[in-house]
């Protein structure tokens, strides 16, 4: 990342964080490292299905929440 980027700001779970200005969903999903994971994603209170990710721009100060499902019995 250049530091002359623009850069936007998130908050993701309650966390804010920078991000290049012409991330999507699914960068910001694997640049925290959770490509491979089963999460669902929330977007200023719309769940985002899988399929859009790639497709589902991000923009200033958009809320972001994290859900990863957990297996167990």
């Amino acid at each position: 990342m250049n530091a002359n980027d623009p850069q936007i700001t998130l908050y993701v779970n309650g966390t804010a964080r920078s991000v290049p200005a012409d991330s999507t969903v699914a960068q910001l999903v694997e640049s925290l490292d959770l490509g491979q994971r089963r999460i669902a994603i929330e977007l200023n209170g719309e769940v985002i299905p899988r399929s859009e990710h790639a497709s589902r721009p991000l923009n200033d100060h958009d809320r972001i929440e994290i859900i990863r499902a957990i297996g167990g019995g």
